[in-house]
């Protein structure tokens, strides 16, 4: 695409929300356009790279619902890995024939939206300008790096990677001496890769990652071909109808309805079943009974005791006090991660007792004077999630304030999609959604599907533009604030709320009402003829422009 150019719809990232808005607001006759900074599609996996780096969601629902695609592809693996899931989208490319409407390696910086014409104008780093009427935001959870403020970081002499700039020809880490700071999920995963390989391993820790099993196993065509049959149907049904729009749901009981021994039995079964099961397939006070809680993790610190060797590495995995409760931190999924810190050329520096004072020339300095020498220094220091992709792109809506400086007094959004002074403005997968508790294609497919419904009503019904209104925005926070309170999330420091980046406002991020009430609130909204906007009618002068 060159020059300037007017559209319906401009979407912005070919994840797994861009991909499917792009394919059905085409069949629903937009004229749209997608914009992708990487060279292909994936979204996160296509940046993700990182060794090891899998999803943890198995392949039944971490897929699209739709059938011509189901249908006529087949996992390897129960979890699939990078690879899989961007050659999963490279089928799907194929199969819808997307990239004819997907410009690469175009980055957008900055839009503003003019009200006369009720068009947005979008600007990109390669010089094309796009007006489109509807601006469409996937860009994900995760999509602005986070990197550490450590003194000297870019004096070291190594090589250094953060994990979401992973070079796509790969690194060989083997008899390499790494050091690995983060054990969020892709430190995790990392650890847990590396480890076998590297000559010397030090991996720098400030909070346990409480990890769960995740009970890899080959995903076999027979399997696939039943569910093909049947199943997939009705788990696409199911997603809907749970918590975490996953095919199971937290259980009608809680944890001291059960005796004791129900208790045991109930538990090792989920541990066995692997994957969230241990949180959000067992009983539903866990994360709102601070006593039910100490019991899952009780029962979960037992299990990693079990595989860890030595008495000082099972305190610092494993401390006799949880870091915070069982749940509301991510729980990442490990294959093999406990049983890489029993090896003897693996150390793990506890940074709340020996924290990193900073990085010199041959790798990390610590409190008590060592120097960690390195090859290789990798970053698994996450994001500035959920909110941080759509505030680095200069937004402004009508007032010319910029989404970012707006959000820095305080989040503000409607139904999870919507920000009130930034008409026709819209974002999946994003601040005050569920987020950080929803399975990401459900999460896609759910409010994608109401984001192109609400499209076709405003055509059908001839309105140029809608904007939420304040009263509804702060009564969605106030909603937010008050789910979130309902549980022990407050307890916890994670980039749930933004407490991993510094200076950051902390504030819920996430609707943890769960996925059910989500969708009859949005869908409420929609029944009333989009309750909580303002419908502006198309007048003589903006339908010349449009």
């Amino acid at each position: 695409m060159t020059g300037q150019q007017n559209l319906d719809v401009l979407i912005v990232g070919a994840g797994f929300s861009g991909v499917y808005q792009l394919h059905e607001l085409r069949k629903a006759g937009f004229s749209v356009q997608l914009f992708e900074a990487g060279s292909g599609l994936g979204g996160i996996w296509y940046w993700n790279c990182y060794p090891g780096a899998r999803v943890d969601s198995d392949f039944s629902i971490y897929q699209y619902s739709i059938e011509e695609l189901w249908k006529g592809w087949t996992w390897k693996e129960k979890f699939p890995g990078q690879q899989e899931l961007v050659d999963y989208f490279h089928y799907v490319d194929k199969k819808l024939d997307l990239s004819r409407d997907i410009s690469f390696n175009t980055r957008v910086t900055s839009a503003s939206f003019d009200t006369p014409t009720s068009r947005w104008t979008v600007f990109t780093d390669t010089g094309v300008i796009v007006k489109p009427r509807f601006f469409i935001l996937c860009t994900g959870f995760a999509a602005k790096r986070l990197f550490p403020d450590i003194p000297g970081l870019d004096t070291f002499r190594g090589t250094m990677y953060h994990t979401s700039l992973w070079p796509k020809d790969g690194v060989d880490m083997a008899g390499q001496r790494i050091g690995v700071i983060g054990t969020g999920a892709s430190g995790v995963q990392v650890i847990q890769e590396v480890g076998p390989i590297a000559s010397h391993l030090s991996v720098f820790q400030r909070t346990p990652n409480l990890a769960l099993p995740m009970n890899q196993s080959p995903a076999t065509v027979a399997a696939q071909t039943k569910m093909k049959k049947e199943m997939y149907p009705v788990i696409f049904k199911r997603r809907l109808q749970t918590f975490l729009g996953f095919q199971y749901d937290r259980l009608n009981s809680g944890v001291f309805d059960l005796t004791p021994e129900e208790r045991y039995l109930l538990f090792e079964d989920l541990w066995s079943k692997g994957g969230f099961y241990p949180v959000f397939g067992s009983c539903n006070d866990i994360i709102t009974n601070a006593k039910a809680n100490d019991e899952v993790y009780a029962f979960w610190r037992k299990k990693v005791h079990e595989r860890v060797r030595d008495p000082e590495m099972q305190r610092k995995l494993a401390p006799e006090k949880s870091p915070h409760p069982f749940g509301t931190k991510y729980n990442s999924l490990e294959q093999s991660y406990y049983e890489i810190f029993n090896q003897p050329n693996v150390d793990l520096i506890d940074l709340n007792d020996n924290p990193i004072v900073e990085v010199v020339p041959e790798g990390v300095k610590t409190r008590d004077g060592v120097v960690h020498e390195f090859d290789i220094l990798v970053l698994a220091t996450g994001f500035d999630a959920v909110t941080g992709s759509i505030s680095a792109i200069d937004i402004k809506g009508i007032d010319g304030v910029s989404i970012g400086d707006k959000w820095k007094k305080g989040l503000s959004t409607y139904l999870g999609m919507t920000v009130p002074g930034y008409p026709n403005l819209f974002f999946p997968y994003g601040p005050h959604g569920p987020t950080a508790f929803c399975n990401g294609p459900t999460c896609a497919e759910v409010q994608g599907d109401w984001i192109i419904d609400c499209l076709i009503y405003l055509r059908q019904n001839n309105y140029a533009h809608i904007d939420a209104t304040q009263e509804a925005s702060e009564g969605w926070y106030k909603r937010v604030a008050d789910l979130w309170s309902a549980g022990l999330f407050d307890r916890a420091k994670s980039w749930y709320t933004g407490a991993n980046v510094p200076g950051k406002r902390v504030e819920p991020l996430n609707f943890a009402g769960g996925l059910p009430l989500y969708v009859s609130l949005i869908q409420e909204s929609a029944r009333g003829g989009y309750t909580g906007f303002t419908l502006t009618p198309v007048t003589t002068d903006v339908e010349a422009k449009l």
